[in-house]
């Protein structure tokens, strides 16, 4: 994981999709997904950075994504 900087903004996720959601990750008309983060805020997130956690069963857990100042992604892991 990159650093994070004092002036970059970090949302926290907790995510319970099963598979047969999962499947619109991958719909190309469908680049970007709309997510509340834990502390209430939507945030734009690309499927791209979703797609990678996808399993049999779907996708399960609590992630991070840091961004920095002009809202490019650093980083996007889950983190339990």
């Amino acid at each position: 994981m990159r650093s994070i900087d004092k002036s970059d903004t970090v949302y926290y996720f907790s995510v319970n999709a099963p598979y047969n959601q999962c499947e619109a990750l991958y719909t190309p008309s469908i680049p970007d997904i709309v997510m509340q983060s834990e502390s209430g805020l939507y945030v734009q997130v690309p499927t791209s950075r979703l797609r990678q956690f996808v399993v049999s069963t779907g996708i399960r857990g609590r992630f991070r994504m840091v961004v920095d100042k002009y809202n490019k992604i650093k980083s996007f892991e889950r983190i339990q």
